[in-house]
């Protein structure tokens, strides 16, 4: 069963889904306890699952993803250390300075604007044995890419990246917020994706469909430490069983992920076909449309004139608008948003 629909037409991103009807019953009758003793039996049934899908030993619930990367962060590194990670990257672009003011660490970006940094030059970046230096403590990708359209990184490349972190000792880890979209669109079992890393942060709540949480997946030893800095940050949650039993539910949604990427595909090629001077899909990756739009105003513009016809986008800069497909959209509100859109341009023209 799904849940009610909106007037809106909500593509802003795939963390507007609502919780179903069954996924909610689920919450109400989970089995519970105090998570801080370790003894909340529905959140160790989720993050041993977790942990499983992705081939690593062990797992960690926690209540959003940028708790869980500045988990990862505090648990690979120390005050003082420097981590390399993407320019455009979500830890370095929209986590509020975490790694400086929460582990004490300096960042040094290299140019991820394509998804996944080139191997070189995170070699590069790597610190050599010098009393002036900091020690180069970890280092960071992304997949998918968000600020590169909802690109999934292939194996190969991450491969690459794995293999400068390895040469120097230095530990690597993934923000794989939608990494199975990733796993989805390369058509590679998630396990396969993540086996070069170290450790790797995914999302329940985008595109899965939960209401909240996040995991961090490792080795038992870092996941040990980890439990603590979780602690440190105040992700020590008590009956949390409630939110894990969601958490459990969104994972029988990774099946469904190609029908987004379908739908995305779709919503790309309809606003294509409309012909609107000023407006064109300048990049359709897994379940995001980016469109730029050269119009008076431009994308805060076209963004407001959209939300009058309970058309909900994200303005992506200046000029790109960003469009998410997710569970909570069928093939039926993909035509609808394309036929408001075509509307819209007949009385913006």
């Amino acid at each position: 069963m799904s849940v009610e629909k909106s007037d809106f037409i909500d593509l802003r991103s795939d963390t507007v889904t609502k919780p179903t009807p069954e996924m909610r019953e689920l919450m109400a009758g989970a089995a519970v306890g105090d998570d801080v003793y370790r003894e909340d039996p529905t959140v160790l049934k989720l993050e041993k699952k977790a942990a499983g899908i992705l081939g690593k030993e062990a797992g960690l619930f926690l209540p959003s993803g940028t708790m869980a990367n500045q988990t990862a962060l505090l648990t690979h590194t120390g005050p003082g250390q420097e981590i390399i990670l993407g320019e455009e990257s979500h830890i370095f672009y929209y986590e509020v300075g975490g790694a400086a003011r929460l582990g004490g660490l300096q960042t040094s970006t290299v140019d991820d604007c394509e998804g996944c940094p080139r191997p070189e030059d995170v070699e590069k970046k790597i610190r050599g044995d010098n009393i002036h230096y900091p020690q180069t403590g970890l280092i960071c990708l992304e997949n998918t890419h968000n600020r590169a359209g909802g690109k999934a990184v292939a194996l190969e490349k991450i491969e690459a990246v794995a293999a400068v972190a390895g040469k120097h000792d230095v530990p690597l880890h993934l923000d794989g917020a939608r990494i199975f979209n990733a796993a989805t669109a390369l058509d590679i079992s998630p396990a396969e994706l993540a086996e070069p890393v170290d450790s790797i942060t995914f999302c329940l709540s985008k595109g899965l469909g939960a209401p909240v949480g996040s995991m961090l997946v490792g080795s038992e030893e870092f996941i040990e430490e980890a439990l603590k800095n979780r602690k440190l940050l105040g992700g020590g949650m008590r009956q949390v069983g409630i939110l894990a039993a969601a958490g459990i539910e969104a994972l029988t949604n990774i099946e469904r992920l190609d029908e987004d990427h379908r739908l995305a595909e779709k919503l790309a090629r309809g606003i294509s076909e409309l012909e609107w001077e000023g407006l064109e899909v300048v990049g359709q990756h897994t379940n995001f449309v980016i469109l730029k739009y050269e119009g008076d105003g431009g994308a805060a513009r076209l963004k407001k004139e959209l939300e009058a016809e309970n058309l909900l986008v994200n303005a992506y800069g200046d000029r790109r608008l960003r469009l998410v497909t997710h569970l909570d959209v069928d093939e039926e509100d993909i035509e609808k948003f394309i036929e408001g859109l075509d509307e819209l341009r007949k009385k913006m023209e």
